[in-house]
This record gives C-alpha cells, sequence and structure tokens, in this order.
C-alpha cells in the first residue's frame, strides 16, 4: 500500500506523491519559547517525530525542519509573549528565549523526540523576512502605513482555503486589535512599528520594528525548503490566522503554490470543573508540563498516550487515560523485555520456528497501518494482538528456539522502539540511571545460585522482596524470568 495522507487542503485523503522522488520536505511550526511545554505541545511534536521515524523507516530521505519562535507572537491585547515573560522574570528577552529553548529541547529528548535537522530562529532570519516583505509591497500585495506593513488579505484570490473561511464573513482577527489604518479588518501585520519602550527591535526600509508572527514562517520554510516543498505540519488550533496567512503571504511572494500537504494535530483537551472538554493551553492555565508529567510516568508511556488516538483527532488527557496506555505499554515492554531473558539461555534449535510467519504478517500490519494517513493507534493494536501471542509462545512447554526470539526481539526493536518509541531499546530504567533489568537479572543470579545451594530462605526472600517492589519472578524449563507486576 503506497503512502496515504489525510490533506487538511481540500479535506480528503490522497496518495503521497513527493515533489522529489525519494525526498520529503517538511516544515512543523514549532514552539514559542517564552515558558515550559506542555502535554498538548508533546502530543503534537511527539506525533510528527513518529511521522518522520516512519517516513525515514520506509527509506524516504526526509529533511524535517521545526523553527523556533522568538519574537513577534504577540497577545491579544497587542504584547508579544517573550517581552511579557522578560518583564515578569525581570530578565532580558534573549534570556528567556535561551533559557526556554533549553528546556523545550530537554523536554523533547526526555521524551524520546528525534531532534529536527534544522530548527531555525526567527529573530535569526529577518533579512530574509524584509525581503518578502519588500517583495509583497512591490507586487502590491501589502502596504505600509506609518512603519506598519499590512497584507492585503483581498489581493490573495485563494485567502480562506485552509480553514474554509469566505473572506467576506470574516471579521477582524483577535490577535491584533483593528487599526483604522488598515484596509480591511482581517488584513494582518508582516511588520510592526517598534514604540520606544519595546526591546526588540530591528531596522528596516520602513523604520525601527519587528517582523509579524507570520511571515516568519514563510521566509525560514522558503530558506530551507524552497518555495513550495511536501508536507506542513502543526496544531490544528493554528490553522487560522497563523496557517492561513502562511499560505497567502508565501504563494504571492514566490508566485508558487506553498505547501502541497498540511497535516495539523488536533487539540489536547482537559475536563473543567463541570466535565465539559475544554484545550489545554498556556492562557487559560490549565496545562501540565511535560517536566512535571515525566517525574510521574515513564516517556514511553506518555508517548503510548499520545499515540493511542489518531493524530488527527482531538483527545481528552485525564489520569485513567494516561494510566490505560501505562499499563498497555508495559506489556509491550514486558514480552520484549522476557524475550530477551530467554535469548541468553536459548538453544540453537527452533522448535518455535513456525511462528515466523505470524511476526511478517504483524510486520505486514504494522505497515499497513502507518501508510494509511500514519496510523499509530491501529499500529499500537498490531502490536498488541502480537504481544498476547508472544507471551503465549514464551510461556509454552516448548520454548522457541534463539532464531525465532532473535526475529521477535527484532520486530520489537524496529517498529516498538525505533518507530514508535513506545518500548526501550535498551531497558534503561530509573530516574538515577541504573539498568534495572541489570540490578534484577543480578539479583535472580544470586537467587539461582542460594537454590543450588538449598538455602531456600534466601531464595523466598530475594523472590518476595522484589515482588515487593513490584517485579514478579516466574520459573520455568527456560530458567527464570522476570516482569512487571500486571504485564
Amino acid at each position: 500500500m503506497a503512502l496515504q495522507l489525510f490533506n487538511v487542503l481540500g479535506r480528503e485523503k490522497q496518495p503521497f506523491e513527493a515533489l522529489t522522488e525519494g525526498q520529503v520536505s517538511m516544515y512543523v511550526c514549532g514552539p514559542t519559547v517564552y515558558d515550559d511545554a506542555h502535554i498538548g505541545h508533546a502530543r503534537t511534536y511527539v506525533s510528527f517525530d513518529v511521522m518522520v521515524r516512519w517516513l525515514r523507516h520506509s527509506a524516504w530521505d526526509v529533511l524535517y525542519v521545526q523553527n523556533l519562535t522568538d519574537v513577534g507572537h504577540l497577545l491579544d491585547s497587542g504584547e508579544d509573549r517573550i517581552l511579557r515573560k522578560a518583564r515578569q522574570l525581570q530578565a532580558g528577552p534573549m534570556q528567556v528565549v535561551e533559557t526556554y529553548t533549553r528546556s523545550y529541547f530537554a523536554d523533547m529528548d526526555a521524551l524520546g523526540v528525534q531532534r529536527p535537522d534544522i530548527s531555525p530562529r526567527a529573530s535569526a532570519h529577518v533579512p530574509e523576512q524584509i525581503e518578502m516583505i519588500e517583495t509583497l509591497i512591490r507586487s502590491g500585495n501589502a502596504y505600509d502605513v506609518a512603519g506598519n506593513v499590512y497584507f492585503d488579505v483581498t489581493s490573495h484570490v485563494g485567502y480562506g482555503k485552509l480553514s474554509n473561511r469566505v473572506l467576506e464573513e470574516q471579521e477582524a482577527g483577535s490577535r491584533e486589535a483593528v487599526r483604522d489604518e488598515k484596509r480591511h479588518p482581517a488584513d494582518f501585520a508582516l511588520w510592526k512599528r517598534a514604540e520606544p519602550e519595546h526591546i526588540l527591535r530591528w531596522n528596516s526600509p520602513w523604520g525601527i520594528g519587528f517582523p509579524g508572527w507570520h511571515i516568519e514562517c514563510s521566509a525560514m520554510a522558503r530558506k530551507y525548503l524552497g518555495p513550495t516543498f511536501d508536507i506542513h505540519g502543526g496544531g490544528i488550533d493554528n490553522i487560522y490566522p497563523h496557517n492561513e496567512n502562511e499560505i497567502a503571504q508565501s504563494e504571492c511572494a514566490n508566485d508558487a503554490d506553498f505547501a502541497r500537504y498540511w497535516l495539523l494535530v488536533g487539540s489536547l483537551m482537559v475536563l473543567d470543573d463541570e466535565g465539559i472538554p475544554v484545550k489545554m493551553s498556556k492562557s487559560l492555565g490549565n496545562f501540565i508540563t511535560v517536566r512535571d508529567m515525566l517525574t510521574r510516568a515513564r516517556p514511553e508511556a506518555l508517548r503510548a498516550f499520545v499515540l493511542g488516538a489518531h493524530y488527527g483527532n482531538p483527545v481528552t488527557w485525564s489520569e485513567d487515560a494516561l494510566a490505560a496506555a501505562a499499563a498497555g505499554q508495559e506489556r509491550l515492554q514486558g514480552a520484549l523485555r522476557q524475550t530477551r531473558q530467554r535469548m541468553n539461555n536459548a538453544a540453537e534449535g527452533d522448535e518455535g520456528n513456525a511462528f515466523l510467519p505470524r511476526l511478517e504478517r504483524a510486520r505486514a500490519d504494522f505497515a499497513a497501518a502507518m501508510d494509511d494517513d500514519f496510523n499509530a493507534p491501529r499500529a499500537l493494536a498490531v502490536l498488541h494482538d502480537l504481544t498476547r501471542e508472544v507471551n503465549t509462545l514464551l510461556n509454552s512447554p516448548a520454548q522457541p528456539g534463539l532464531s525465532t526470539l532473535a526475529a521477535i526481539e527484532a520486530l520489537y526493536s524496529d517498529l516498538g522502539a525505533a518507530v514508535l518509541g513506545v518500548v526501550t531499546s535498551a531497558e534503561q530504567e530509573g530516574g538515577d540511571g541504573r539498568r534495572e533489568g541489570d540490578l534484577v537479572e543480578m539479583l535472580i543470579a544470586l537467587r539461582a545460585e542460594a537454590r543450588v545451594n538449598r538455602d531456600y530462605a534466601t531464595s523466598d526472600r530475594i523472590r518476595d522482596e522484589l515482588a515487593g517492589l513490584g517485579f514478579v519472578l516466574e520459573d520455568g524449563p527456560g530458567g527464570t524470568v522476570w516482569r512487571r507486576e500486571g504485564a
């Protein structure tokens, strides 16, 4: 099955056809770095991480660009988010940017989100933004009023095509107060005049000022991916005005189509005091930071929660939902753990060789799911279905041989770890960085030695102590294996 993508531009599933054979150019709107990342950000960037992982697993050469917004993202009041945080912290704006850029990458690293190929900053690409604005003024798509430059939305025939908004019905954008100087209420700022107290300021042909939020992504996408590229990603909440404005200014400045496929991640919802789902956001103060969540849950469990719903759908956060995802993740991890343990003592013969076709079928089903618009929930279900059969096989009297065990281990490593990131490839666990599996194995070895010496009191004590810590020992024909309680 060829890769199919639900293209928000047109609202239909389409076969993916790259501009250049074997290569994928991809731009994703990154965070505004003025505060710690929350689990809504985790949902967005884990989703795109899995997309990129699958494309590369499928032999595509991916160039993945994800920007960092460090200027120009305004509040409804017109105040720059970076400057407001700087005043709160009594710090310089670039101190704020550096602090939360490091925090963002630390959080994403902890979640196993692989870093983009390029992470351009808006403030480092002001010349490119000025150049694009000059082009738009020359072409008649933008106009300067006393140092503020606006895009004329009526000059772009397709304005509203992504969000399905009719221009005549649109009111003024919520991110910026209506100015009498604007020709149309929906016209948006490409360049803002800097008042004397505004710290972030650059020289421009229109005076000292700073760029608008939307022009930043257009300029950076063009610089690194060209005027037209394959995939544009982001969160559904930015479809209007941000993504819509990106398209308008880019297509007018470049005289070319912008992104060919638009993949937008649904919102992460939380229940309010009345039990009604509302969007998690910093402005509402109902967010949970990634850093806080990772003190309560393993990163693989949080990834499993994210991937339990299709990326395009909204999903409601709850502790129960996370607990269910964590239990499912541990079942996958437990099957992989037992497989690795049994490989240590497996015979070269292979009585379980008949299981190999089942593994091939699982790989094919997983690929079909991921090629169907990156359907991670269905791909996860494939692994869960397989895990039930793997556990039955591992606990059967006729133990599988080394080649079957190696094939099982390879499947979990390839699909569960390398693609979805919901199981660990090295089983490194514990906040202090110790290899938990190695410690359990050492205690199992001490228990085995005690049993050989008929020291059953010590043997039972080791078993009971491990049980108290949540580890279950199972003695079988292939030796003793362990699993987490409930797995």
